[in-house]
């Protein structure tokens, strides 16, 4: 059968995934969840670490939101384009905490329908 194997072959966006999956340590089929509080900018790079190794990881971010504002924007922001580049994931828990995980684990996100008429309020 001529012509089948371009039906086979890995588009450069799975040829870059399959590259960042090759790139996380750690032992095969061990994930683990960790929690840790964000004192400082300087803590990323063991955020950093854990997740290439594989583990997901709760962060507390009060203790440096209480320090400074602009470190705990310039720390989320650093995070999400860290998550975006290995292919992992990153969210908002509640008011303090954000959740970081490697590229084998998504975030299960709930679609919220908007809806089109105006909510009705109590008369």
């Amino acid at each position: 059968m001529p012509g089948l194997g371009h039906m086979f072959r890995k588009s450069k966006k799975a040829e870059k995934k399959e590259a960042v999956k090759i790139e996380v340590k750690g032992a095969p089929g061990k994930t683990y969840l960790k929690a840790m509080p964000l004192r400082d900018l300087s803590d990323l790079d063991a955020v950093k670490s854990e997740v290439n190794s594989g583990n997901i990881l709760i962060l507390r971010v009060t203790p440096l939101a209480n320090k400074s504002v602009e470190d705990i924007k310039r720390a989320v922001n650093e995070l999400c384009e860290f998550a975006e580049s290995v292919g992992g994931d990153i969210a908002r828990l509640g008011e303090e905490r954000v959740v970081i995980c490697p590229p084998n684990v998504k975030i299960w996100r709930e679609k919220q329908a908007v809806p089109s008429e105006p909510t009705p309020t109590a008369a």
